[in-house]
């Protein structure tokens, strides 16, 4: 995602940590396969709804003293045509001074970061089932995931998703953006972790992405942290706003009104 490498801060999930497969679980090819086509479901229903998302980013001192800061207040709304676009709200002059946000880390947080895994894109995937484990008292099926084959110009993402047993949709992602760079490139990506929360009773949006991590670049090491949020979403042409409380300052997971998926730890991500 930047120009300067990203350690992971999860630790390894041991087998002790994962819940033993049920007997009575289906087979784990028909779970992909349901619950890929009910991601594709909740990927059409996405597009019609408008929201605010706040990306920011923060160089951190080896002893985690923030340092430059990048910021970016959008909002994804629809113009007087009814074609869906982005509206910036807010971006003050950023203060980075060791990393620089290339492409690559615009196209992760447009699709990889709010990781959506649906039946277009399955057969482009490797996904094996790891278990079963509850994301706070949800009960979900984990999977691995990572690209077959990765195209030039093309992001993907790799690590592993937490799906939810009842609904069948993806309530957790945890991993990085991965893809094909130019020889020579010192391009390095964070692993993030996201949350979803359902809204409507039926689907699962992405509501808080965190990234806590040390970047090894050719030059050094550089510490990073980004925290984005999705809010206040709002189906195209409905009368209410379905909103996920105000905005709070990093380290505050569950602002008063909403209801987190889970609550992050402090990951050593980003």
């Amino acid at each position: 995602m930047m120009r300067k490498t990203v350690s992971s801060l999860l630790p390894l999930l041991t087998a002790g940590m994962l819940a033993a497969a049920n007997t009575a679980d289906p087979p784990p090819e028909d779970i992909i396969r349901k619950f890929a086509a009910k991601e594709a479901e909740f990927a059409k229903a996405r597009e019609q709804y408008t929201y605010r998302q706040t990306v920011r980013i923060q160089e951190l001192s080896p002893s985690g003293t923030p340092m430059g800061r990048h910021e970016m207040v959008s909002d994804i709304v629809f113009n007087p045509d009814g074609k869906r676009t982005e509206r910036v709200v807010r971006a003050p002059v950023s203060t980075l001074r060791n990393i620089l946000l290339t492409p690559e880390d615009e196209q992760d947080l447009r699709n990889v970061q709010p990781f959506v895994l649906t039946t277009a894109d399955i057969d482009k995937y490797r996904v094996d089932y790891l278990g079963r484990q509850h994301v706070d008292e949800i009960p979900c099926y984990l999977f691995s995931v990572k690209p077959k084959k990765m195209e030039p110009g093309q992001r993907y993402f790799e690590g592993q998703i937490w799906v939810d047993d009842r609904d069948l949709q993806i309530v957790k992602t945890y991993g990085k953006g991965v893809g094909l760079l130019k020889k020579g490139s010192d391009n390095q990506f964070p692993r993030f972790e996201t949350y979803r929360e359902q809204i409507d009773g039926k689907f699962w949006f992405p509501t808080y992405t965190i990234a806590n991590d040390t970047l090894h670049f050719q030059s050094g090491q550089q510490r990073i942290r980004m925290t984005v949020r999705y809010e206040n979403y709002k189906r195209f042409g409905a009368e209410t706003t379905i909103r996920f409380g105000e905005v709070v300052e990093e380290g505050d997971r569950k602002p008063e009104g909403e209801t987190p998926v889970a609550t992050p730890k402090e990951p050593g991500k980003k």
